[in-house]
């Protein structure tokens, strides 16, 4: 076979000045090329036309095929006359098959350019439409683009990745079809190629990602949850959660493997295993429910991080429980006191959800009664209870149709007096339903402010709670409101009544919050306990805040030194000045100056926290108030506690952001993507994460779309038969 080696770029130009014509007649074989037209030259296929044999002469003589014409013999080696190629020439050894093999799928050549325009050549394209701001018109947007395979390949995968696709995807008829018509030199590669180049992009993207923690992440609060795939896979996933240089809220799924068990210990390996490999040391708080293995998790990665000098406060405050978590035991637990009238209510739903002939007529029925409720009928899942909320919700407004219902299908109370025997409900299911929906309101309301991710909610949580328990608290002495709101008070003290579970970083995010600080706290604190846990609460509250503040103080000594020159260098220019004025003039200013150094010595003493305090606060109703914008303005006022602020502030009060990961691992590991390895899943769901400015819906419609696409459809179906008449 001949061997390729490299030649100087001066003896290849020499022989680049070639004969179009000459080139036809090689590749396509001989005289036969001659009686084509030149406007045909673009469709020729060389493969396929290529049939003559060049006959071979005795060894040592001179070359008697074309491919002759297109390269230049030097000794015992050719040179392809236009890409500059070296091939061995040796007697008896080496024949011109890999020549002539070259000349189809050299780039240089003019004819293998002209078959292939898209890719060698720019066009213009269209990015969309600008207004012309000089004359007021709209201008199109043109750009160069040409093809690129490696470039499509690329948002290929990117589109799988970031749309939550299977690889199969790629395979399917309809796809390659579209793809086919788009961009026909596209090659769509099979699904194992795209498996490749989506693992491809989590490398990247991994590597993207450690150098932004590196440069933008000065401390970071975790949130972490547990969940087991279809496949019967236990997987642990890991979420980071800082705010950057620039002041805004970021969020990273930084693990999602598979765990060994669920037991504590396990759960703190795993973690630890995670953060060395990101190289993160310092951790602000551990978000997690209340599970008792999280529990010994939490103490053993607290004795790892401490030996990293990565901790604040010791790490008494490591340890952060997730509200949600405990709003969905406090709800169950007051759930359970209507269980019968919930059960009831969710059969009646079940009932007319199961045909569609049956919601079409309680459809009806809710015309009727002319019941105005934009609100579609939903059946809940009975384990989550913020979908049992708002399916009571619905319901109820939509009482006064069941009612109708009940009396025109004859089937109804039969049907649900044969299956777990509680039959209809009843005038006064609907009484309890009313009165928890009330209660319910309360809570749903406040999971769904504390589980975002995207928004600080850390100085948000002491208002909502303290809300939370003022109503409990005026429910209790209610005797409609009770029984339920005592249920939810017992579960409430249960973890925020003991002063020793408090966490007091959730108290600090509030005192850095300018429209409250820590006047607005303490009343708080005196409205939800007693006086005695009160009076616990804020001492408890006061030495945290001021351990905390001498800790970043101490962290930042070079802070303190700056000022410390600033105000020695102004002082000594000023006394300076002063020598040089005349004498009845210098002892005036240099009262004023005494007195202006006393006041100034007075405001030195106090720290930049009480000058913080002492402030007054912000508006409490501007509903604009950014509270990252506050402190990123005024780094230079409050150096400290804006460094405070931006570890503290950052703190995520619910495990919302790690479940939301299993609920898009739900999707990629779905009945017909089970056998994904464990190391495939990891890659598909951090890169999305990684990828998307805002987390992946449901790919399922809404109810309301698909009856408005009922609606449209069935008037485009009566405008067809209109058409249909009139012919």
């Amino acid at each position: 076979m001949l061997e390729n080696e490299d030649v100087m770029e001066d003896d290849i130009e020499s022989s680049a000045d070639v004969n179009l014509a000459s080139i036809k007649k090689e590749l396509v074989g001989g005289e036969a090329f001659e009686e084509l037209d030149d406007d045909d030259d673009d469709d020729l296929d060389y493969d396929e036309k290529e049939k003559h044999d060049i006959k071979k002469r005795k060894c040592g003589s001179k070359l008697r095929s074309k491919v002759r014409d297109h390269h230049a013999k030097k000794r015992l080696k050719v040179v392809c006359n236009y890409c500059g190629k070296v091939f061995q020439c040796i007697p008896k050894k080496n024949g011109t098959s890999t020549l002539r093999a070259h000349l189809k799928s050299c780039k240089k050549i003019p004819l293998n350019a002209r078959n292939n325009p898209m890719k060698y050549q720019a066009q213009l394209t269209s990015e969309g439409v600008r207004q012309d701001e000089a004359t007021n018109k709209k201008m199109e947007n043109l750009s160069l683009w040409k093809f690129d395979q490696d470039a499509i390949r690329k948002a290929l995968a990117y589109m799988i990745v970031v749309d939550g696709l299977p690889f199969k995807f790629v395979e399917a008829l309809g796809f390659r079809h579209l793809c086919a018509q788009m961009q026909p030199h596209f090659q769509v590669p099979s699904r194992t190629t795209v498996a490749r180049d989506c693992y491809t992009i989590f490398v990247d993207e991994r590597m993207k990602v450690k150098n932004f923690l590196k440069s933008n992440c000065r401390r970071v609060c975790l949130t972490t949850d547990t969940w087991t795939s279809l496949q019967g896979i236990n997987y642990i996933c890991l979420t980071a959660h800082f705010i950057d240089n620039d002041w805004k809220l970021q969020k990273r799924i930084l693990n999602f493997c598979p765990i060994s068990s669920h037991r504590g210990e396990a759960i703190g390996k795993i973690i630890e295993q995670c953060l060395l490999e990101w190289g993160i040391e310092k951790v602000m708080t551990i978000t997690v429910d209340n599970a008792s293995s999280n529990d010994v998790a939490i103490s053993y990665l607290k004795k790892k991080i401490i030996n990293w000098r990565g901790i604040v406060l010791n790490g008494e405050f490591l340890h952060m429980r997730c509200v949600a978590h405990i709003i969905n035991l406090a709800v169950n637990d007051s759930l359970k006191l209507v269980a019968d009238s919930i059960t009831r209510i969710r059969n009646v739903v079940r009932y007319v959800r199961q045909s569609p002939a049956r919601f079409k007529k309680f459809k009806a029925c809710v015309e009727l009664e002319r019941i105005k409720n934009s609100s579609v009928l939903c059946l809940d899942v009975p384990t989550s209870w913020n979908s049992t909320y708002l399916m009571l919700d619905v319901a109820y407004k939509l009482r006064r149709a069941f009612d109708r219902f009940i009396d025109d299908d004859p089937f109804f109370r039969g049907d649900l007096l044969h299956g777990d025997g509680l039959g209809i409900p009843k005038e006064d299911d609907w009484k309890k339903v009313n009165v928890l929906l009330k209660l319910l309101e309360c809570f749903y309301d406040l999971t769904m402010h504390v589980s975002g991710s995207l928004y600080v909610t850390s100085n948000t949580y002491f208002d909502e709670i303290s809300n939370v328990c003022c109503i409990l608290k005026q429910w209790c002495d209610d005797l409609s409101f009770n029984s339920m709101a005592s249920k939810m008070m017992e579960k409430f003290e249960s973890y925020w009544g003991n002063p020793e579970k408090i966490n007091m970083l959730m108290f600090i995010a509030v005192v850095l919050d300018p429209r409250y600080k820590y006047e607005y706290v303490e009343f708080g604190i005196h409205q939800i306990y007693e006086a005695e846990k009160a009076k616990i609460v804020n001492a408890k509250l006061k030495k945290a805040l001021c351990g905390l503040f001498e800790e970043y103080k101490d962290l930042n000594t070079q802070v303190d030194e700056l000022l410390h020159n600033c105000s020695q260098s102004k002082s000594s220019n000023l006394i300076t000045a002063l020598n040089a004025l005349p004498e009845k003039r210098k002892s005036m200013m240099h009262e004023r100056f005494k007195n202006y150094k006393a006041k100034f010595a007075s405001e030195v003493r106090k720290t930049e926290l009480d000058r913080y305090l002492e402030e007054r606060v912000e508006g409490h109703d501007d509903e604009n108030f950014d509270i990252l914008i506050f402190w990123k303005n005024s780094v230079n006022k409050y150096p400290i506690l804006s460094l405070m602020a931006r570890d503290v502030l950052a703190i995520p009060i619910s495990t919302a952001a790690s479940k939301l990961a299993f609920s898009t691992g739900g999707r990629v590991l779905d009945p017909f993507r089970s056998s994904l390895t464990p190391r495939i899943v990891e890659a598909l769901i951090c890169v999305q994460d990684w990828l998307r400015t805002c987390p992946l819906g449901g790919m399922e419609e809404s109810e309301e779309e698909l009856e408005k696409l009922e609606k449209d459809l069935s008037e485009m179906n009566l405008a067809l038969q209109v058409v249909d008449v009139h012919r």
